[in-house]
């Protein structure tokens, strides 16, 4: 018997309806994804795993920070035709194409609009392990990444008990996890930047970093160390810039981008790395062998980076407290009072200039800082309210900003 020709209608009309909305849903899914990725969330099917102490992290569900930048619709045009592959390395991707938007409360949107000086806010280092990890982050990168979890935390743990600092990186563009043999990078920023060096080294087991000589890597004896990383060369000085959107979503918006453009520039010498300190400076980076590490950068900033390190120079444009946050080899007030005599003096060779410890007084600091030519300076370092209050990281409570400030007491030539 024919079905009457109203229930066939019924039929046609109800399969259309399910396809619409299965087509809907994928694009849903799509946007969502890309959305992700410019806030710097990974999707949803690599999440790492996170902790209790990283619930409230950029991305993280229940989190009390602002929601993901939006995507423009030129972006989101753009993405729906792209085709399905991988990009090439350092190719355009979603996450880097062009500077992202943060939102007008983002921490790092209303420490620009202060100007607030960045002298002294540089994390103190005298040396740098840096694994490469390509695959999503966590806010705490060492635990939470493809990178095994006890093996991490060993190697977090071994760093920090020596006075050093751990961090992964990864190429700069898409983030697809793979297994192979991965870049280390050891650097010792010491006391002096004279003393400042940078090995590099191809793995095939992150393990074989636990083989490290950590007592000479502390003393920056660079012989000793390179001894104990098998096939370890000098490299040549590399910049890395905070991309992690786990641990601030200013820090993917406004790196990514600027870590894509550099590593154009200086295929190979340019990374994302997991944590620098300082989401409120973003796009914040950290220049190697040196740890100088900088606030505040855009693309054209990269380019005088790179160009300028290659002869052991900082550009002279990035001097002063707009950008330069110190030298992570010191303590913050000796970090103020080098880079307040490198701004007075216009020096931009690194080594050109050390300061000493600090020793506490009254009302700061008193710092003494050394020219190789034999000028010194002594600098009075204080650390005063500027008067607002503002969030150190998106998310967080508004808290009292302090700064770093110096003054020159007396000079000796």
């Amino acid at each position: 018997m024919t079905p009457p020709a109203g229930g066939k209608a019924a039929r046609r009309a109800a399969a259309a309806a399910a396809a619409a909305t299965a087509t809907a849903a994928a694009a849903s899914a799509k946007v969502t994804s890309v959305l992700d990725v410019i806030s710097g969330a990974p999707a949803p099917d690599a999440d790492p795993p996170i902790s209790s102490d990283s619930a409230g992290s950029a991305g993280s569900v229940g989190s009390s920070e602002p929601p993901p930048a939006t995507l423009s619709p030129e972006h989101a045009a753009s993405e729906h035709a792209a085709p399905e592959h991988a990009a090439p390395e350092h190719a355009e991707h979603p996450a880097t194409t062009g500077y992202g938007a943060p939102a007008s409360d983002a921490c790092s949107v209303l420490w620009d609009h202060d100007g607030t000086s960045a002298y002294g806010t540089a994390a103190t280092a005298r040396f740098f392990v840096i694994v490469e990890q390509p695959g999503p982050w966590g806010r705490d990168v060492a635990r939470e990444s493809h990178l095994d979890r006890e093996l991490g935390a060993e190697l977090e743990g071994r760093t920090s008990r020596a006075g050093g600092r751990f961090m992964l990186i990864r190429r700069p563009g898409g983030h697809p996890a793979h297994d192979g043999p991965r870049h280390v990078f050891v650097a010792h920023a010491g006391a002096r930047p004279e003393d400042a060096w940078l090995l590099v080294a191809e793995v095939d087991h992150v393990g074989d970093l636990l083989g490290l000589d950590w007592g000479a890597l502390a003393r920056g004896s660079r012989a000793l160390v390179q001894a104990s990383l098998l096939g370890s060369r000098p490299a040549e000085p590399t910049l890395l810039v905070c991309t992690n959107g786990r641990r601030d979503v200013c820090c993917a918006v406004r790196g990514r981008p600027l870590a894509a453009h550099a590593a154009r520039v200086a295929p190979g010498r340019a990374w994302e790395v997991s944590h620098t300190g300082g989401h409120r400076f973003a796009p914040t980076a950290v220049l190697l062998p040196w740890g100088q590490t900088f606030a505040r950068l855009d693309e054209r900033a990269s380019e005088w980076l790179l160009g300028a390190s290659e002869s052991g120079h900082l550009p002279a444009e990035l001097l002063g407290p707009l950008h330069d946050r110190g030298r992570s080899g010191v303590a913050g007030p000796s970090q103020c009072a080098e880079s307040h005599v490198r701004a007075e003096t216009g020096e931009t060779r690194l080594a050109a200039l050390w300061a000493d410890a600090p020793e506490a007084v009254e009302d700061g600091w008193d710092v003494t800082v050394t020219h190789a030519d034999g000028r010194r300076w002594h600098v009075r370092v204080t650390r005063e309210p500027a008067g607002r209050t503002r969030p150190e990281s998106c998310g967080k409570k508004a808290v009292e900003v302090h700064e770093h400030r110096a003054t020159i007491v007396e000079a000796w030539f």
